[in-house]
């Protein structure tokens, strides 16, 4: 790990998308908008929680528009914006599109951090597009007392192809693209706990772009997906039982954790996110009688680019498996099931 005079982490209250705000919060927040212009075109905005707005612009095109940014998960700067740029991507990826371009979002305590620091939390941003293939057209730039770094990511996807998190079926299979544990792992960073290979873990997964998502699109039996982020799998995974009127069920053994996530749960590195998420959603989750508080704080934990949810056909499974394979993703797991019932989840 890069040593830094100043330390990112130290300069900002929350790290990643555990700074998010959180479920319940947002929910209230957002109720008490009135209603705007939601014309036909509009195929995604904000009614199911999904992972970016979707307008289509003829019968094979629909734009897709998201916006990401949050402040310090780890102290290198050119780490941070690698993983700040990868987990705005991952939203265009998660509706089953191709990004186009990038705008970026800049806040910086300019009095504070050198120069040379911020430039290059610009340029880690700038080498994960250009691994996505897209470039950075513009942005915007303010001095903050924290710092903040993302971008707008804009792709396009065929409207036949959208996948949405409210589409998935009784029978589907749940399947998971990456490793759990991301949070954990950031506080563990915070107190010095890692060594130099977790943070190198941490690293690869957070920089990893989930590029399965415009491939899994197409198949026809993958009926929804969405990534997994600040509200962790719980919460994520309510946002699809909701969104599709179903009750999912998670089995805990077969959940893919980052290789000493539950060590540092039992040491007490976990976020705080993980216990407002927890007092968000916990009522719309049943617990199994051998769910203890550690398996509970790895399911609430907050994931910085996390993996894609995919909810798809027991027979499509093989086929959804090989496609992360195929493209490096070493973790992904079946970790359930969707069923008939009251949205919500259940954990075994």
């Amino acid at each position: 790990m890069a040593e830094e005079t100043i330390r990112l982490t130290q300069l900002s209250h929350g790290g990643g998308c555990g700074c998010k705000i959180a479920p319940a919060v947002l929910e209230k927040i957002l109720a008490g908008m009135t209603p705007g212009i939601v014309p036909s075109q509009l195929l995604v905005g904000t009614e199911t929680s999904d992972d970016a707005a979707v307008y289509q612009i003829n019968p094979q095109q629909a734009i897709v528009a998201t916006t990401d940014f949050f402040m310090p998960i780890v102290d290198d700067p050119y780490d941070f914006g690698r993983i700040a740029a990868t987990n705005a991507i991952s939203d265009v990826y998660a509706m089953g599109g191709t990004p186009l371009f990038a705008l970026a979002l800049v806040g910086m305590p300019v009095k504070v951090l050198p120069l040379e620091t911020i430039a290059k939390i610009l340029e880690g941003g700038a080498a994960v597009c250009q691994a996505a293939g897209i470039p950075i057209a513009g942005g915007h730039t303010i001095d903050s007392v924290e710092p903040i770094y993302g971008l707008v990511a804009i792709g396009l996807v065929n409207p036949a192809h959208l996948k949405r998190n409210s589409g998935a079926r009784p029978g589907d299979k749940l399947i998971l693209g990456k490793a759990l544990g991301v949070g954990v792992y950031s506080a563990a960073l915070k107190k010095d706990a890692l060594r130099d290979s977790d943070y190198e873990a941490m690293i690869a997964s957070t920089t990893q772009l989930n590029t399965p998502g415009p491939v899994l699109a197409c198949l026809d039996g993958v009926h929804a997906v969405t990534d997994v982020t600040g509200f962790g799998l719980l919460g994520h995974l309510l946002e699809v039982c909701k969104g599709s009127q179903v009750r999912g069920t998670v089995r805990f053994a077969d959940l893919p954790l980052l290789a000493r996530a539950r060590e540092f749960v039992e040491a007490g590195h976990v976020t705080g996110a993980s216990a407002r998420n927890w007092d968000s959603y916990g009522a719309g989750v049943h617990l199994a009688s051998g769910i203890d508080d550690v398996a509970k704080a790895l399911l609430t934990d907050p994931q910085t680019s996390g993996g894609l949810l995919v909810s798809c056909t027991p027979e499509t499974v093989t086929e959804v498996l090989s496609v992360f394979l195929q493209q490096g993703f070493s973790h992904v797991s079946v970790i359930g099931e969707i069923g008939e019932g009251a949205p919500g989840v259940d954990v075994i």
